[in-house]
């Protein structure tokens, strides 16, 4: 959610403190048969608010503290991922298995296997009869990056020749790598997940058509207006203080 909705959460939690500041203020004439409407039902509604904004912003925090330490730690794997590659060309393998190890540095590093064509030589062979369709060859998803890595350690372990005095490129060492990936990739799908739920019980606290903080801002100004008269000082005190429903 970008930071512009964020800040229009904020804005509407803020003003609608201030308007129960004002119908506090108005004392006993402030008194709704409407118990949703009523101050003690309003302050805790604001309390509820406030409550749920800022658990949406330590959610929101954790994320991205979450993503940033995934981040850190996958940005090495391109070049362990060479380096792995040019261990096992010293290992004195067949070339069959070299070529199965570079294809997956290869899907690491983001390359494709054979150059993307042109759009004049996808032109030229349709014009022969022949219809060219390439789909991405990227596979730089997080999820992408750790099947292919789990994918180049299953293959060390049927080499028995493959046996670096690089602790790094060890198999335990690289097994090791992969959990801590894969455990990453797990606290981000938490934390996004955890955010999501967050921000919908967030949604219903602001925005529900009946009980939200904007509909109950909405419906106290108007019975403001109507104990106190739509050219009341009363009235206009609270008329022009602003609640937009963002849609969400």
């Amino acid at each position: 959610m970008s930071k512009t909705f964020e800040t229009g959460h904020a804005k509407n939690v803020a003003n609608f403190e201030t308007l129960v500041t004002y119908l506090t203020g108005y004392g006993a004439e402030y008194n709704p048969s409407n118990t949703n409407l009523q101050l003690s039902s309003l302050n805790e509604k604001a309390a509820a608010a406030k409550t749920i904004t800022g658990q949406v912003n330590d959610l929101a925090a954790k994320k991205s503290n979450a993503i940033a330490s995934r981040d850190f730690a996958y940005k090495p794997l391109t070049k362990l991922s060479t380096r792995i590659v040019n261990a096992i060309k010293a290992s004195n393998v067949p070339q069959q298995v070299v070529d199965n190890a570079i294809t997956h540095n290869r899907k690491i590093q983001g390359q494709r296997a054979t150059a993307k064509l042109t759009e004049e030589e996808k032109q030229k062979l349709a014009a022969s009869g022949t219809i060219v369709k390439q789909v991405s060859a990227s596979q730089q998803s997080y999820a992408n990056l750790l099947d292919t890595l789990d994918k180049q350690i299953k293959l060390l372990s049927t080499i028995p020749q493959y046996a670096p005095n690089e602790v790094d490129l060890q198999l335990t060492t690289l097994t090791t790598l992969y959990t801590d990936l894969l455990q990453k990739n797990r606290d981000v799908d938490a934390k996004t997940a955890e955010l999501s739920t967050i921000r919908l019980n967030r949604d219903n606290t602001f925005y529900h058509a009946e009980t939200g903080i904007v509909a109950l801002a909405i419906d106290a100004k108007n019975y403001v207006k109507s104990v106190f008269g739509a050219t009341s000082p009363e009235y206009k005190q609270i008329a022009g203080i602003p609640f937009k429903a963002i849609k969400v």
